[in-house]
């Protein structure tokens, strides 16, 4: 079978910026945006898709532009790639795209509590708009993709701007002393042998009006996040700036995840700035963390892999954002042959880094501590295309709004040697600027 015939087309305004399109396509079905480490995409209009709710997972087929309807049948990820299509470059090129929600990944291997949102939506795209030296270009499969690039011209030509506005400040669910007392709750864990290391995270919430699309290229800009991105589903709205890689699958079964442990702030003083990078560097209690999670990842990622070729060719890299100083290692691996990636990366999620180790008895203890589900936060967004290539991060550093409910998160590792007011503050130092610019939407009284 030859590769289908796309139809390519340069948009008229090709050069505005990813939030004005997206807040131009706005009001299209299931729209969605990877940055995928400066390859962006957006795409629109899924063929089929799978959406979970609480405990009911529905699937919908595309029967004319604006109208799906349900369907008995899920997609098949056994048959969805096809070995005879070969893609000529890494990047989306048509296929799978959507999230994984942390409670729903954690709710594949223990009992947990779930977020009142989807959790987990999956669509097939075959059109979609992608940054090309060119500019913005649509491609497309379909039957129909002549009209479709009249109507996201046509948008984008008439685009009118989203609006946002908080009702109060957004604050963290928990004060100083709730957290110690989660903090301490884990180190009694730890101390007992149930866990070596929990990820302790705790919640930020407001409500708010409007699309959270208003403030999308203000919190790209503070971040320049190489894994952000965006997911509109009816009055599910997530904005990713997440820093982290989970994996990525490259040609010849090749796949690679890049796990983020240990966190140093950042500082206008150069001086200042690199001895808070050179404490990172040096620091043994981030080392010993770090090396927790790549044997877990290494142990995940075993299963899938031809024996020998998990390899760790990065350990304790240093890699610096705009807020922080982050501590990454990086994990390859070969796939066995006739292996599926989607099984391989529902198996691995939720990744070890964002949970602790062992990961199940770390799953069940953050369930009990955190005293509220995570939602799509530290689940996975991300692609795959028709021939099993595709790429994934972690959702930190994330937005997720659902009608009026506006939440983000920050937490860290927690080892037998952490200190609780350093663990407390690194909470801050990961989210304080994203709550910052977060807080100036709050309406004027």
């Amino acid at each position: 079978m030859n590769n289908p015939v796309i139809f390519q087309k340069l948009l008229t305004e090709q050069w505005l910026n990813t939030a004005q399109i997206l807040s131009a396509l706005s009001h299209l079905c299931h729209l969605v945006y990877l940055k995928n480490v400066d390859q962006p995409v957006i795409a629109f209009f899924a063929s089929e898709y799978m959406l979970k709710q609480g405990q009911v997972t529905e699937n919908f087929k595309r029967i004319s532009l604006y109208q799906y309807q349900k369907k008995s049948q899920s997609i098949h990820f056994n048959h969805f790639f096809k070995k005879n299509i070969q893609n000529h470059s890494s990047d989306f090129n048509g296929g799978l795209i959507g999230f994984v929600g942390y409670d729903h990944a954690a709710q594949q291997q223990v009992p947990i509590k779930q977020k009142n949102q989807p959790t987990l939506f999956l669509g097939i795209y075959r059109s979609y708009l992608k940054l090309t030296p060119q500019g913005w270009t649509f491609f497309s499969d379909e039957d129909e993709a002549e009209s479709i690039f009249q109507v996201i011209q046509d948008a984008i030509q008439h685009k009118k701007p989203c609006s946002f506005s908080l009702t109060q400040p957004c604050r963290a669910r928990w004060n100083k002393n709730e957290y110690v007392t989660a903090f301490n709750k884990v180190q009694d864990y730890i101390k007992a042998g149930d866990c070596y290391q929990i990820n302790l995270t705790q919640e930020f919430t407001v409500n708010a009006h409007g699309s959270l699309l208003a403030t999308a290229e203000d919190f790209w800009k503070l971040t320049n996040a190489p894994y952000s991105g965006y997911l509109k589903i009816n009055d599910f709205e997530l904005l990713s700036c997440s820093p982290e890689l989970f994996i990525n699958f490259e040609a010849n079964r090749k796949i690679i995840t890049r796990p983020i442990k240990g966190t140093m702030p950042r500082y206008a003083d150069p001086k200042q700035d690199e001895q808070s990078k050179q404490k990172l560097i040096h620091s043994k209690k981030d080392q010993a963390e770090n090396v927790m999670i790549v044997d877990l990842l290494r142990n995940d990622l075993s299963v899938y892999a031809e024996t020998g070729s998990v390899k760790t060719p990065q350990l304790f890299e240093i890699e610096s954002f705009n807020q922080v100083h982050h501590m990454v290692s990086e994990v390859t691996a070969t796939l066995k042959e006739d292996i599926n990636p989607f099984d391989v990366l529902m198996s691995a999620l939720p990744g070890g880094s964002i949970t602790g180790a062992p990961k199940i008895r770390a799953m069940q203890i953050i369930d009990e501590i955190e005293g509220a589900p995570r939602g799509a936060y530290c689940g996975s967004m991300g692609y795959f295309n028709f021939d099993g290539t595709g790429s994934w991060n972690i959702l930190i550093r994330s937005i997720q709004k659902y009608q009026d409910e506006v939440s983000l998160w920050a937490g860290g590792g927690i080892t037998i040697a952490s200190d609780c007011d350093a663990e407390y503050q690194e909470c801050f130092d990961k989210v304080s600027a994203m709550l910052d610019l977060l807080n100036t939407w709050q309406k004027e009284a």
